[in-house]
Formats: structure tokens, C-alpha cells, sequence
């Protein structure tokens, strides 16, 4: 739904730079950007995500200015930061919080795009983009977990580091070099703390490169909505960009800016693990590695597998296979509102994933480990076998003719039934 700029400069000033740098002229068209009028507040955790790699990037560009990456003063350095740094405190506690409450918002984003079906054509490529964004901010935070080198972070370093050993039974030596390789050395150690450190300062700059695509890949067809209908009339079922969305986004962001602040003040640590203000010991093993909360589902995924190699392929297998949902998906339907059939195995995937987390947070023994295997065949089945197959065979309920008919009044008794309207906001 890419639109021609309407954009027209009106001092000499503007008419210059609009010739040489089209600044203006492309802020100008974002604002004025049509979008369809029956969008709901699911769509605002776009803006949402925005301001939280905003935030990410400045708290933590600040945090580096005083953080040691040494494994002798990396730990004490970020204990300094918290009691002497002016605000120090403050700034640390927005980066963790802001880290998880960024993977809640965009595992909201990426589950809105599976009901609504936002990953069909011609959005394959959006899709794909922002699931690299997703792969991209996995490896990022775990950078990061590790820099503050407490117990849990060096031995999550120490455990996730060392699967990639698991390709020797591959290509005798190739794991064991490779670990090494990413170690700089036979041990987690100084070198490994500053490949980590340097690395989760340089991937989130990539990941605005990313959103910079990811959004111009959102123009180029333009949004999605709840019905999964193209856009037919713009002058009817679109609004611009601005004000109308600008407003919404802005209320949703200060709904989100609330709970943000909760947990930054009242409960920082929540949702992080105490055994990581121990400094990091090589001698002792804490009784049960558990990473953060955002990582549980695949190392629950990881932990079912009884072989380490075929482990670590099911982990990276439940990422690389979101990249094929658009053409694994076989239904003519976009949206899950009007598939009766995929709507239940919709919520049974969100309930998958949930108890994926709950278990992976569990020792890996016993019925944990039962019920992790089985939501982990789930979880490959639901794309691989129940997509494809029940696309084929489902019969979708009757869908409106057009965005229009979801948001206007509909005359009494047509097609036996009235619509209720959508209120365009």
C-alpha cells in the first residue's frame, strides 16, 4: 500500500534541503501514512517495541561508560555502578527490567502476527525480518546476562557455549575447536567476558538497522488489520498515520510506561535470578541452571531431547522454523477470527509455549521432563503438521466483503444478521 508523497515544501529553506536530503519529505509521509481504520491496540506494540529498543540503547550505552569487562572487576564494577554512579541504580534497573518487558512486548507482537495472519503474502519478507530481529535480540540478551559475571550468568555462559561441542559427534573436533574459538581460550574466561561485551554493544545498533527494514517493509504492502482483508477503498477504510494512531500509540505506550516504572521502582529483581549477586565462582556449580524467564521455552525445548546434539538442533529448529510459517500456513484465510478449527489450535500453542516456560524453569526430571517432551512434539507438529494440513480441509467462516462492512452500520435483516460497528479510532 505504498503511496505517493503529498508532501510539498513551503519555504526556500525546506525546498533546498527537500532537493539534496528529503528529511522532512520522509517524516511527512510516515505521519501521513494510511492505515486501516479498524486496527486495534494490538498494533500499538509496534510503537511499543520502538520505544523499548530506544530505551535499551540508551541506558545501556551510559552503562558501558562505567562497566570493566574483566573477569576480576566486571562484577564489582557493576556493584559500583549500583552504590556510587548518580543514579546508577536507576539506569541498571531500567536496562533489566527493560530487557524483559521488551521480549514480553514482542512475543505479544509475533503472536498477534500468527492470529491475524500478518505473515501472508505479500508481508513474507516483513515477517522474515522480524524474525531474524527476534534471533538477533535472543543472542543480544544473553550477551548481556553475562556481563554482570554473577554465578547464574557465568554458568549459563559455561552451559550455552559448551553445546556447540556437541558437533564433534558430527565432524570429530569441529565442536571442541569451535567452543574453543568462541571461548579464546580452553575456559570461560577474560577473552570469552570481552567477545561478549563487545558483541551486545555492537548487535543492538544491527537490530535498528533491522526495524529500519522491517518497517519499510511494512509500507511497501502496508499494515495488516483483524480481518485480514486487503485495503479496497483507502478514502473509506484508512486513516493517516497521524493523528489518529499517533494518539492511540501514545495512550497504549503510557499504559506500558506504568507497569514499566512499577517494576523499575517497586520490584527491580523480580524477574531475575538472586544467585546472580554471587560473584562468579569456576569452583561451584549452582544446583540448577536456569536462564531468563524469555529464554525458558527453548531451553525447555533443549532439555527434552535426550541426545545433546539432537537438543541443540529442536533449540535452533523452534526459531528457524517461524521463517517458513508464510508458505507452511496452506489456509486461503488470514485471519484466525474466521478459521473455527485453527482458532483452538491457535490458543493451544499459546498455552504450549507458556508451559514450555513453566518447565524449563524446572529441574529436567521426572514428569517435568514428560511434559516437556510432549509440548516440545507439539509445538513442531503445530507448524509442521496441523498448518499445513488443516489450511487444506478447514472451512472458514463467511468474512465481510471489505474492511468497510467491520466498522459501518449494516441495514437490519441483511444476510439475516447486523453488524456491529468498529469504532474507527
Amino acid at each position: 500500500m505504498a503511496h505517493a508523497s503529498t508532501y510539498q515544501p513551503k519555504t526556500a529553506f525546506t525546498r533546498w534541503l527537500d532537493s539534496r536530503l528529503p528529511i522532512v519529505r520522509f517524516v511527512a509521509d510516515f505521519m501521513a501514512f494510511p492505515n486501516p481504520r479498524n486496527l486495534g491496540y494490538l498494533w500499538t506494540f509496534g510503537g511499543i517495541l520502538s520505544f523499548c529498543l530506544l530505551v535499551q540503547i540508551f541506558t545501556g550505552v551510559i552503562l558501558a561508560m562505567h562497566y570493566v569487562p574483566s573477569t576480576a572487576l566486571a562484577f564489582d564494577s557493576v556493584e559500583k555502578l549500583m552504590r556510587d554512579v548518580n543514579y546508577g541504580w536507576l539506569l541498571r534497573y531500567t536496562h533489566m527490567v527493560g530487557a524483559s518487558l521488551f521480549f514480553f512486548a514482542v512475543y505479544i507482537h509475533i503472536f498477534r502476527g500468527l492470529y491475524f495472519g500478518s505473515y501472508k503474502a505479500p508481508r513474507e519478507v516483513l515477517w522474515m525480518i522480524g524474525v531474524t530481529i527476534l534471533i538477533i535480540m535472543i543472542a543480544t540478551a544473553f550477551m548481556g546476562y553475562s556481563l554482570v559475571w554473577g554465578q547464574m550468568s557465568f554458568w549459563a555462559v559455561t552451559v550455552i557455549t559448551n553445546l556447540f561441542s556437541s558437533l564433534d559427534s558430527v565432524v570429530s573436533g569441529l565442536g571442541t575447536t569451535l567452543v574453543q574459538w568462541i571461548w579464546g581460550g580452553f575456559s570461560v574466561d577474560n577473552a570469552t567476558l570481552n567477545r561478549l561485551f563487545s558483541l551486545h554493544y555492537l548487535l543492538p545498533f544491527v537490530i535498528v538497522g533491522l526495524v529500519a527494514l522491517h518497517i519499510w517493509a511494512l509500507h511497501m504492502p502496508g499494515s495488516n488489520n483483524p480481518t485480514g482483508l486487503d485495503v479496497r477503498n483507502e478514502a473509506k477504510e484508512t486513516l493517516p498515520f497521524h493523528p489518529y494512531f499517533t494518539v492511540k500509540d501514545l495512550l497504549a505506550l503510557a499504559a506500558f510506561g506504568l507497569v514499566f516504572a512499577y517494576f523499575v521502582f517497586y520490584t527491580p529483581n523480580y524477574l531475575g535470578d538472586s544467585i546472580n549477586y554471587v560473584p562468579a565462582n569456576p569452583l561451584q556449580t549452582p544446583p540448577h541452571i536456569v536462564p531468563e524467564w524469555y529464554f525458558l521455552p527453548f531451553y525447555a525445548i533443549l532439555r527434552a531431547i535426550p541426545s545433546k546434539l539432537g537438543g541443540v538442533i529442536a533449540m535452533f529448529g523452534a526459531l528457524v522454523v517461524l521463517f517458513f510459517i508464510p508458505w507452511l500456513d496452506t489456509s486461503r484465510v488470514r485471519s484466525t477470527k474466521y478459521r473455527p478449527i485453527y482458532f483452538w489450535f491457535f490458543w493451544a500453542l499459546v498455552f504450549d509455549c507458556i508451559a514450555l516456560g513453566y518447565l524449563g524453569s524446572q529441574p529436567p526430571e521426572g514428569n517435568a521432563l514428560l511434559f516437556s517432551r510432549i509440548f516440545t512434539f507439539y509445538y513442531f507438529a503445530h507448524f509442521l503438521l496441523i498448518m499445513p494440513i488443516l489450511g487444506l480441509i478447514e472451512t472458514p467462516r463467511p468474512m465481510p466483503a471489505s474492511i468497510a462492512d467491520t466498522f459501518k452500520h449494516k441495514e437490519e435483516g441483511e444476510a439475516g444478521r447486523r453488524m456491529h460497528p468498529v469504532p474507527a479510532e
